[in-house]
């Protein structure tokens, strides 16, 4: 298996941006999901009720300022577009803590269980998408690890999909009949909420270990110790 895409958001509910390269840390991938929208009262608003945020696309510039359609996030311009798109008092927050996670830091999307959705894998929202992986195997990951060189991550469990599936990432044509097909045929569920053991950096193409059971405990207890021995005789066990 290997690492085939990585994707950042920098803007909560906004389209984000496809990556060679990333540092991930304690948080995920860094950088994503720094800022969010809220309205006049201080609540979170997503693209689940607003989807026209979907519209508009958040990256990482050059001195990791983050942009919105080419314009910093902050500038009177985006301010307008926010409020054009939720009404008075809407604006942007940045929160880098990790409450501003939906469910867990990362979302581990694979080719296999993509293939058997049928549409475009910007619907579900990865931050990585594994490659070469067969099938819905997905689903037997939870409980196990993902080792991406040094990097080292866990696998929670399937996450729960919302009608923000529904939505085209392009066109924002919405078919609800797409969302209604994931609870059909995955049960509501698809891809991989995932937290972070080990952080480091990841390359799209590495290679992409799953480590399981007694292993996986061992992989993380090693690393948390700097016992690199322990980490070697683990990978023997999962062999």
């Amino acid at each position: 298996m290997n690492v085939a895409e990585i994707w950042r958001y920098p803007v909560k509910t906004m389209a984000g941006e496809p990556l060679q390269s990333a540092s991930v840390g304690p948080l995920g991938i860094e950088g994503d999901r720094a800022v969010h929208v809220e309205d006049a009262v201080g609540r979170v608003i997503t693209s689940r009720t607003h989807p026209r945020f979907l519209g508009h696309k958040a990256v990482l510039g050059p001195h990791g300022e983050i942009l919105v359609d080419g314009r910093p996030w902050d500038s009177a311009e985006v301010a307008a577009d926010v409020t054009a798109i939720a009404g008075m008092g809407a604006r942007l927050v940045r929160d880098e803590s990790a409450e501003r996670f939906d469910v867990l830091p990362l979302l581990v999307a694979t080719d296999g269980a993509i293939a058997a959705f049928g549409h475009d894998r910007r619907r579900l929202r990865p931050n990585i998408v594994i490659g070469g992986v067969e099938g819905m195997a997905e689903r037997d990951w939870p409980g196990a690890c993902l080792r991406i060189g040094t990097v080292l991550i866990g696998v929670q469990d399937l996450r729960l999909r919302c009608i923000m599936t529904s939505f085209h990432p392009d066109t924002l044509a919405q078919d609800k009949n797409i969302t209604r097909s994931i609870y059909q045929r995955f049960e509501g569920k698809l891809a991989l909420n995932c937290f972070v053991i080990q952080g480091g950096r990841i390359v799209v193409g590495d290679t992409v270990e799953l480590v399981r059971g007694r292993a996986c405990a061992e992989s993380a207890g090693a690393i948390q110790t700097g016992d690199r021995h322990a980490v070697s005789s683990a990978d023997h066990q999962a062999g």
